[in-house]
């Protein structure tokens, strides 16, 4: 951001500096950057050596004339009493940190820099006023901190700088970064929130939204003022958010007017008090000793504009990595060498770069490995662009690697592992001892992170802007891959995958051992469960092509017929598939009220919208008749046997564990959870995964897991008692809620109280309850009310859930997974009660995921242990699908249901409903 062409200055025309160091800042960076270090007797000690050494290293990059390190104080501060929820969903600083401060005071002290702790504001409020002071005074103030709020400082004369990134940022750099004016940070803060201090702003708001906003309005003020020209939910969102804007401003704004005893050119750093040093360094154990605080180093030149400047955390530092040391191994003598490094390693990243995204069908171009932060190697094998250098031997260097990536011992770290997993076993290695996977370890320690991949990973947490692939290969039809792309630019992107990933793993792995119920989930679900995957995806399933042929002809063949019927029923013909004509059909033409509007402010003609007018015109119905067909053809009929490997004749899935915010699993290509079951024509599709000749396919399917759940956490001994007695547990409510015997319950009686068991483990309202049967909302409040009077537990669960969400601002499932809620304080109703809901329903959802993976890793373990005749090829919501030798198909299931039933200890026993049959339709 700097100007390079500006004159340079003369020492006698530069102002006086003064550094300002957010020091809380700093103090919680070192802690989740660093493993959690301890002296000998057992003192923590990785955030006084973190926040020391970048102590050190800014004062000796910047120099500076005068400094102030500045803490936030103990207590409630002006904020607190503006605005009761402040900050109320933070949990209670870990212990072991807070052990921490005292000590880092003392050694700021002894470094003989000036030490600011103002009670009633906080460090960010004491920051601005001597940032402002100094301002007027003609110093140039330099602000050390990653605290995204600062920005709102900079201006002529100050900048701020991370000492992490080694990014410097002034006028320009803030708008580069947040697409707003520094004189627009607050408007931009209130408009898109902060979680962390629990200040709602706008829902759906984003940075992206908000910079946009502000470009357009300018203020804050002036977006408020046109609320009502704003379309759509988001606008509705704004309007519901006016009455807290203003304090969201407030609350966001730092003071510039503390009053301070202290004057900027007050703040001039003394000597170092060498005796308190020593006895700190020697309390602590810093290796380097006393005289590390006394080495005459000169300045760094080490304040780079460039926001890709690498950096690491290493076990004594949270400073700035030495330069990236990246090899490219062309020789045999070179690869050998990085093989003994690779041996030597406690733990080595592993990243192949491969010729296609399709596991089954990818060649491996090259593998990157990383041993330390900043030293990486790329072993490149099948470029083969015009003027390619010669490399290594693809067969020759995989089967020098073959003994170490087989090797259970020797641990190893990826980024979404089980891709190279699948990718190695098409060279025919079975890679072991991947005890580390970054994407997982982000997932497990918060799921509802917005991403989990290494580019947003690495933002995130090393604040690096990583080479993109489309950087390097370029995009759309004239993309190339990876063979094709030259090695002075391949080896450097692939040498960083792997870096990145180790360094990614240090600082994520030591928060997640910190966390030991999460790091359990880890270590005991979610790794072991990555070759469990692996296995399945690659075995697939078996798809008759010819049936989904003559289902598609015959699906057209429906959907044509209802179109005619369509046209008859509307007067005149229309495009079924056109949401112009059909909003003027409906609302226009018929005059149909709509019950909702898309984001624009039209009348919608969504699902939902449709659904609500089936009563008020025959056509909503034929529509969603229609699209329903319709949906069915071009994602299932059509589509499946596009995705049928050519020489399997199967279909290979790719199971994600890491997408999800309750833990369990998704697919794609095909999505095999998303097969409708609850119409005839969704079930036909079930019919086309078939078993090879000889076999059978087997469907283990828990029963009503969530509910047994429900009954478990509950602890009602209604619900209790219904699934010990192993009665049918929709009736058993039915004949509680409605008072007669239990062979009185009727069909339809049966349905409305499955209406509510199921509706309220996910939190459904009255509202929603009367949606579902048909009926008016005070019958359906009677319903809920009968309810919860027959089983109290039941209620009495629900409110110590929401007020441990409340609270703690998260939920967690049997097995310790959690969930984090950050709106379930929001003042806005609405969505607090839709976080409320979410909590409910959390723990059994959850529970119920962590379930049948704790049974596919049993099942797989039995399966590689006795080598039954059966492979385990479908995992779909509460149900695991095996392909078994017809022989022994009744011997292999009931070792299967017990196996399953065996997967958690509940206060109900959990049950499983195996069905066997040649498809997976008649399996059920």
């Amino acid at each position: 951001m700097n100007d390079p062409a500006a004159p340079a200055k003369s020492p006698a025309e530069l102002p006086e500096t003064l550094l300002l160091v957010d020091a809380s800042s700093y103090l919680f960076r070192a802690y989740h950057a660093l493993p959690p270090l301890a002296t000998s007797k057992g003192e923590p000690s990785g955030a006084i050596r973190g926040v020391v050494n970048m102590l050190q290293k800014t004062m000796r990059d910047e120099q500076p004339d005068y400094v102030g390190i500045v803490f936030d104080a103990k207590g409630k501060t002006f904020r607190d009493d503006l605005y009761p929820e402040y900050k109320a969903n933070r949990p209670p600083m870990p212990e072991e940190l807070r052990a921490q401060i005292a000590p880092i005071h003392d050694f700021a002290r002894a470094m003989g820099l000036p030490l600011l702790i103002i009670d009633g504001v906080e460090a960010d409020d004491v920051i601005g006023t001597l940032a402002t002071q100094a301002r007027a005074a003609g110093l140039q103030t330099i602000i050390s901190t990653g605290d995204k709020d600062l920005a709102q400082l900079v201006g002529p004369r100050v900048s701020l700088i991370n000492t992490m990134s080694r990014t410097r940022m002034d006028e320009d750099g803030v708008l580069e970064k947040f697409g707003v004016r520094p004189r627009q940070i607050v408007d931009y803060l209130a408009l898109v929130g902060d979680s962390s201090d629990n200040i709602p702003g706008v829902p759906k708001v984003g940075p992206k939204t908000a910079a946009k906003w502000l470009q357009t309005h300018a203020t804050l003020d002036a977006i408020m003022a046109d609320a009502d020209n704003f379309p759509g939910r988001i606008g509705q969102n704004l309007r519901e958010a006016l009455d807290f804007l203003p304090l969201a401003r407030r609350l966001a704004t730092i003071k510039t007017d503390v009053a301070l005893t202290q004057t900027p050119q007050s703040l001039r750093a003394v000597g170092a008090d060498m005796a308190a040093l020593q006895q700190l360094v020697d309390r602590f154990e810093f290796s380097g000793g006393v005289e590390q605080f006394i080495r005459a180093e000169p300045a760094g030149a080490q304040t780079a504009t460039d926001s890709g400047a690498k950096h690491a955390a290493t076990d004594d530092t949270a400073t700035a990595a030495p330069d990236n040391d990246y090899h490219t191994v062309l020789t045999e003598a070179d690869f050998n060498q990085w093989l003994e490094r690779l041996r030597a390693a406690e733990v080595f990243a592993f990243d192949t770069e491969t010729d296609s995204l399709d596991y089954m069908k990818a060649r491996i171009v090259g593998v990157s490995v990383a041993v330390r932060p900043a030293q990486a190697a790329y072993i490149p094998f099948a470029h083969d662009y015009p003027g390619a250098p010669e490399q290594l031997s693809r067969e020759w260097a995989l089967a020098r690697l073959q003994p170490l990536l087989e090797d259970p011992a020797l641990a190893k770290v990826g980024q979404h592992i089980k891709y190279d997993m699948n990718v190695l076993a098409n060279h025919g290695i079975t890679l072991r001892g991947a005890r580390y996977d970054t994407m997982l370890e982000s997932y497990v320690l918060n799921s509802i992170a917005a991403r989990h991949d290494m580019d947003s990973l690495a933002k995130k947490y090393l604040d690096l802007d990583t080479t993109r692939y489309q950087d390097i290969a370029g995009k759309g039809v004239k993309q190339l891959t990876f063979n094709q792309i030259p090695l002075a630019a391949a080896a450097p992107y692939a040498a960083e995958d792997a870096d990145v990933t180790l360094r990614l793993h240090q600082i994520i792995g030591a928060r997640l051992a910190r966390e030991k119920k999460l790091h359990k989930v880890f270590n005991e679900i979610e790794m072991p469960l990555v070759p469990v995957l692996s296995a399945m995806e690659r075995t697939g399933v078996l798809i008759d092509s010819a049936l989904l042929h003559k289902q598609s002809g015959e699906l057209t063949e429906r959907m044509t017929a209802l179109e005619q019927y369509a046209h008859g029923v509307a007067g005149r013909f229309f495009n079924l598939d056109s949401t112009k004509q059909l909003q003027h059909l409906l609302y226009e033409e018929i005059g149909l009220t709509p019950t909702r509007k898309t984001p624009k402010g039209w009348p919608s003609t969504d699902e939902k919208a449709l659904q609500d007018l089936v009563g008020e015109h025959e056509l909503p119905r034929l529509i969603l008749q229609y699209r329903g067909l319709s949906k069915l053809k071009s994602t299932y009929t059509d589509r499946l046997p596009t995705q049928i490997d050519a020489v399997s004749g199967r279909v290979h899935t790719s199971y994600h564990q890491a997408v999800t915010a309750t833990g369990r699993l998704s697919s794609t290509a095909p999505n095999l959870q998303n097969i409708p079951i609850r119409t005839e024509e969704g079930r036909r599709i079930r019919q086309a995964f078939i078993a090879p000749p000889g076999h059978v396919l087997a469907a283990a399917d828990y029963s009503q897991i969530e509910l047994r759940i429900m009954a478990h956490l509950s602890e009602d001994p209604g619900l209790l008692g219904a699934f010990q007695r192993g009665e049918d547990v929709h009736r058993a409510t039915a004949a509680e809620v409605f008072g007669i015997p239990l062979a009185a319950v009727d069909t339809d009686q049966r349905r409305a109280a499955k209406a509510i068991n199921f509706g309220l483990i996910y939190g459904m309202s009255a509202f929603g309850l009367a949606e579902q049967l048909q009926i008016t909302r005070g019958q359906a409040q009677q319903y809920i009310d009968a309810y919860f009077e027959k089983y109290p537990g039941v209620q009495a669960f629900m409110e110590r859930v929401r007020e441990q969400a409340a609270r703690d601002g998260y939920v967690e499932t049997l097995f310790g997974r959690r969930l984090y809620l950050p709106d379930i304080n929001t003042r806005v109703a609405s969505r607090r009660q839709a976080v409320e809901r979410a909590a409910i329903n959390a723990p059994m959802q959850g529970s119920a995921a962590d379930i049948i993976k704790r049974a596919m890793l049993a099942v797989h373990a039995w399966l590689q242990q006795e080598k039954p005749p059966v492979k385990m090829i479908m995992q779909v919501h509460d149900e695991l699908v095996f392909e078994i030798d017809r022989a022994a198909a009744a011997e292999v299931t009931q070792h299967i249901n017990a196996i399953m039933n065996s997967a958690a200890e509940l206060s109900v026993p959990l049950l499983v409903e195996c069905g066997i049959g040649k498809n997976w339709h008649l399996a059920h």
